[in-house]
């Protein structure tokens, strides 16, 4: 609707502590957890600042691959064997054996939930991102930066909580190519 009504503040901290404080103090002024991004070179976790979980689907993703791939070792294992013409028997064996059967099953296994994790981690991070993004360079050098893009809060009441809880920068957030 009215996007000239956004709020698009970034503030830069020195520390993660002052930074959960931050967090803590927007949602009190009625920033909700949506409207607030934390841009970090280091990861952090959402209970290091006290924020909710975020959902992924990356668990999802990852037991699809393993199910593919549990299919394509048991399609290896027990199907194989029998494609060729005339199969191959040695002695009094099965033509499906034991302890291979269970190897082959398992590494492809694996195999197919480590391809799909990675894709999904891939996926799910949004990258390779061509747009413009809000960043900020101090960010590199180990500090904390929070973003705050919210429709309907006050930007002047926000900007004075966020240097009075020791942000370094409080400035306007500007979309740059990185």
């Amino acid at each position: 609707m009215a996007e000239s009504n956004v709020v698009d503040i970034l503030a830069v901290f020195p520390d993660l502590e002052p930074t959960a404080n931050a967090i803590e103090h927007l949602r009190s002024l009625g920033v909700h957890d949506e409207c607030m991004n934390i841009i970090s070179g280091v990861p952090v976790t959402e209970p290091m600042l006290g924020r909710p979980h975020q959902w992924t689907n990356v668990p999802r993703i990852a037991m699809g691959g393993a199910i593919l791939g549990f299919l394509g070792g048991a399609f290896l294992s027990f199907v194989v064997p029998y494609l060729y013409p005339y199969p191959i028997q040695v002695s009094s064996q099965y033509p499906v054996p034991g302890p291979p059967t269970v190897v082959v099953l398992f590494e492809l296994t694996m195999l197919g939930m480590l391809l799909s994790t990675f894709l999904g981690v891939f996926l799910d991070s949004y990258f390779p991102n061509y747009r413009p993004m809000k960043y900020v360079p101090e960010v590199s050098d180990g500090k904390y930066a929070i973003l705050v893009e919210c429709p309907h809060v006050e930007e002047k009441k926000i900007t004075d909580a966020l240097k009075k809880l020791g942000a370094e920068s409080v400035r306007p957030a500007e979309a740059q190519h990185l």
